[in-house]
Parts: structure tokens; C-alpha cells; sequence
């Protein structure tokens, strides 16, 4: 079993996950308002994935038999300037989650606890998925310079965009 210390730091981590999830709803009611559904979507598909990251450490501790501690969730920013200033804080945020994860693992790594070293591999290669992907997509909007047709472009890729849940986790 991990140590409390580390069931603490998973807990807070939960916390995050689920933040981030409402943070990225919020960004997807902001898009939706300005009409730009393909950036709704994405960002809508970002929501989901990180309700199920949250689920994932929910479930390893609670296969670890430790005792999961929902926290309140604060509310969101929802007001923006443009597209730009929008995407460049879900990049930020990706970058705070991840520092939040590599925290996770130096503590795993300190207790020798092998086991959640394995577990949050998964989210160290995750997160440099999810930067490389926020950045991407900053850098196509900052290509842009204002132009709507770019604008509106990029607006139709990431409505293509397709939510896969999860497989089951083990129990």
C-alpha cells in the first residue's frame, strides 16, 4: 500500500483532474458562444478526457485500499478576450498539470513506491500528449494573425475530432 503521504498527493491530484475538466467546460462554453463548434468540440472532448483521468487515480486508490477525498471545485474562469488568449490557457494549464504529475512521480520515486512509478507513467507520457497538442494548436492559431477563414479552418478540423472513452480499468 502507498504511504499517506502519497495517498494525500493522489487525492489532490484527483482534485486537479476534476478542475481541469470543469476548467475545460468552461472554455468549451466560451467557444460554443462564439459560435465555433469545431473549438467546442475539442475542447469538449479535453473535458471528458481529464473526468477520465480523474477516474483512473480514483480507481487506483481505491485498489490500493485507500480512501478517496472529493474536494470542492472552483469555479472556472469563463471570460475571454479571443480564440488566442483561450487556447494559450489551456496550454498553461496542461504545463501546471504536468508539473503537477512530475511532483507525483519524485515523491513515488522517493518512496520506492514501484508500483505507483508504473501507474503514473501513463500520465507522464499523457501529458507530453496533451502539451504537444494545446501547443499545436496555439501555434495554428497564432499563425492566423486575425485572418476568419484560418480561423475558420482549423474550426472545422477539430470538429472532427472524436471522443474514445477509456478501456475499462482493472478492478
Amino acid at each position: 500500500m502507498a504511504s499517506e503521504k502519497m495517498l494525500q498527493a493522489l487525492n489532490e491530484q484527483i482534485q486537479k483532474e476534476f478542475s481541469s475538466s470543469y476548467i475545460y467546460m468552461a472554455m468549451e462554453a466560451w467557444f460554443a458562444e462564439n459560435n465555433l463548434d469545431g473549438f467546442s468540440n475539442y475542447f469538449r472532448i479535453q473535458a471528458l478526457e481529464e473526468k477520465d483521468h480523474a477516474y483512473k487515480i480514483f480507481d487506483y486508490v481505491n485498489r490500493l485500499g485507500g480512501k478517496v477525498t472529493l474536494e470542492e471545485i472552483p469555479k472556472p474562469k469563463s471570460d475571454y478576450a479571443d480564440v488566442a488568449e483561450v487556447v494559450a490557457a489551456a496550454l498553461e494549464h496542461e504545463k501546471f498539470i504536468t508539473a503537477s504529475i512530475n511532483k507525483l512521480m519524485d515523491q513515488a520515486v522517493k518512496e520506492k513506491d514501484h508500483a505507483t512509478i508504473s501507474f503514473l507513467n501513463w500520465f507522464i507520457d499523457e501529458q507530453m500528449e496533451e502539451e504537444e497538442n494545446a501547443l499545436k494548436v496555439l501555434n495554428y492559431v497564432n499563425m492566423l494573425g486575425g485572418d476568419s477563414r484560418g480561423l475558420f479552418m482549423i474550426d472545422m478540423e477539430l470538429g472532427k475530432r472524436k471522443y474514445t472513452p477509456p478501456a475499462a480499468s482493472a478492478k
